[in-house]
Parts: C-alpha cells; structure tokens; sequence
C-alpha cells in the first residue's frame, strides 16, 4: 500500500494538483522543485525541499529523511512547445538529462516505483485523431521528443540488470484545463500559451483570440484536442499508485505500462472557442493564423485501458474546466494585484 510518495515539479501546475488529490486520498507528498517555474505558495503546509531533481546529494537526504517514500510521481519538466522549438539543447537538458540523474538517485534509493508524466502529443497523427496505446508515436516538436525519449529511457530501466524490481507506469496526458475544484493551486502563470488560457486572456483583456492553424484535416479546420479537467488527470495518478502493485506486479507480466488519459472525446478549437462563449455569456473576436512552430493536428484519446487497469474513468465536464480556470484565474490575479500594491 502507497502512504508517502515523492513528487517531483509539485510547485507546478499539474505537480500541485496532484499533490493535493494525494493528500484527499490520505497519502502524504514529499515535493521536490527548484521553483523555477512553480509556486512556492503551491507547496505551503506541505513537506517540500526546493531544488535541482539532478542533484543526488539532495535526493540522497530526502530518502535518508524520508526511507517510508513508498514511489515516486514524476512532473518536473519544461512543457512549452514553441520555446522548446528554439531552445532544444535546453529542453533535453532539462527534460532527459536531468531525469536520468533523478533515476540514477531513485535506484541508489531503493526507490522501485515510478508513475511519469508523460504525454499524448508524442502520437503520430491519426486520420480520425483517435489514439490508443498501441499507436505509433512521432513526436514533431522537442518538447515532444524528450517525453518519448524518456518513454524509451523509463521502458530500458526496467529492463536493465539488477532492475527486477523496478516498475514504471507512464501516464500520457491528452490537454489538462481548469483548476483544482477547491482552488488551492491552478495555473500558476496568467499568460499561459494554451487554447484556454489564451481565451481567458482575451476575455479578461478585451483581445482578440488567434486560432492558429485552420487547414487541419478536421471537421473544422482547426486541430483536435482532448481537453481533460486537471483534477481528474490528478485523480488518475492516485488510482496508478494504487494499482500499481496490480498493474505491473509479477502477476501482471510486465514492469512498464503506458496509460492514455484523457476524456475519449475530441474537440476541435473552434469548438473550444465556443463552449468557452457560452460559459461566459459572450462573444470574442476570433481571428485566425497559421499554425505555431511545433503545432500538430492533434489527437484525442481512447480511454478503454484506463478504465479497465486503474479503474479510472474521467468525471468532469469542459463546461467545468472552464468555470474552475475561470475562477482560478480571478483569484489569481487579485493575489498578484495585491502583492504588488
């Protein structure tokens, strides 16, 4: 049975939410994150060390600290597409490097469970945009590219001599929104670069909102997205680490799992645009573009192994996706309008 898990990037977006749907479910997160993206208001009340993932000496203490870790829930990662585009060096630094030296400390620790955060947009696009995971993967982007090379990474380790032990289940995020439903943590950042942050942004500012890439072979145009309540996608890493003994035990015939998580339902951007509409009872001024560096169709997921392994099938609405990143987001910014008086 999981009591205490590390989680890496727990100061983040997703990191935070999980960590807070672990505490709900009576299991305590030990957080590591070097801030340089996350909160540290994300992490108050809570065990947290700040720093590098690659820094064994501090790994080394928080297992010495902590020797009840029972896995390890990995979020720490540079997640923007386009700076990914120009700065590809420093995504696989970050992103491949440095996991390889957090693993290498897990193995010295004993540490034998992981549950990565991964992502569906290493899919090679399909010609309905639906997904599962047997598909092939070609990631387009950097980005992109250090979540399947840290797939292949995380598959090879449990394979590895002395890796017998050693279980991975890799969880591939489709498009997470909204905020955690009790607003304790939600995007940290009031000018995110995606589709719903973006039609936030032009809501509150009175902008227009660019839809990027309308030629994608869609029923309109513009790409296909699975937007998932952030919540449930946190919600499904407490029921991998629940399962996890299950999933990828002796009984279950394999070390390593892939695990798509998503709502099974595609959206496309204009569809987007409109749901967010009619959430806020207004109309924006929708322009059109052509697609970013890094931007692909996209894909939408096919639920069936998260339902049948975990036992986990997603509860939320995007209507709620909208109304929780809504309500983040205003109080967000009066927390940042307060701080800087």
């Amino acid at each position: 049975m999981v009591r205490k898990v590390l989680i890496t990037g727990g100061a983040g977006y997703i990191g935070s939410t999980v960590a807070s749907a672990l505490l709900d479910a009576g299991i305590v997160p030990v957080v590591l994150d070097d801030l340089s993206s996350g909160r540290a208001e994300f992490v108050e009340g809570r065990v947290f060390y700040r720093g590098d993932i690659a820094d064994p000496e501090l790994v080394d203490r928080i297992f010495a600290e902590h020797p009840d870790l029972d896995a390890t829930v990995h979020c720490a990662a540079r997640i923007v597409v386009p700076e990914s585009v120009s700065r590809p060096l420093f995504y696989y630094r970050e992103n491949v490097g440095k996991t390889v030296g957090l693993l290498e400390s897990l193995q010295r620790n004993g540490c034998t469970r992981v549950v990565f955060s991964s992502s569906a947009s290493i899919y090679r696009p399909t010609p309905t945009g639906r997904v599962d995971e047997s598909c092939p993967v070609e990631a387009s982007s950097p980005y992109a590219r250090t979540k399947q090379m840290m797939e292949q990474v995380l598959q090879d380790w449990t394979r590895g001599d002395g890796a017998e032990q050693t279980r991975v289940i890799a969880l591939r995020y489709f498009n997470p929104i909204g905020a955690d439903p009790q607003l304790r943590t939600g995007l940290q950042n009031l000018h995110p670069t995606h589709a719903l942050g973006k039609l936030i942004e032009a809501h509150a500012n009175g902008t227009p909102f660019t839809i990027t890439g309308v030629a994608w072979e869609t029923r309109d145009g513009s790409g296909i997205r699975d937007y998932i309540h952030v919540q449930d996608v946190a919600e499904a890493h407490v029921a991998a680490l629940v399962r996890f003994d299950e999933v990828t035990g002796p009984g279950a015939g394999e070390r390593y799992r892939v695990v798509n998580i998503g709502t099974g339902n595609g959206t496309t951007v204009r569809e987007l645009v409109t749901a967010f509409e009619q959430a806020v009872g207004a109309t924006l001024d929708v322009r059109e573009a052509e697609p970013r560096p890094g931007d692909v169709l996209g894909c939408y997921s096919d639920v069936t192994a998260a339902r049948e392994l975990l036992g986990w099938t997603p509860r939320r609405t995007i209507a709620q996706g909208v109304e929780d990143a809504l309500a983040w987001r205003s109080r967000w910014a009066a927390r940042a309008a307060a701080a800087t008086g």
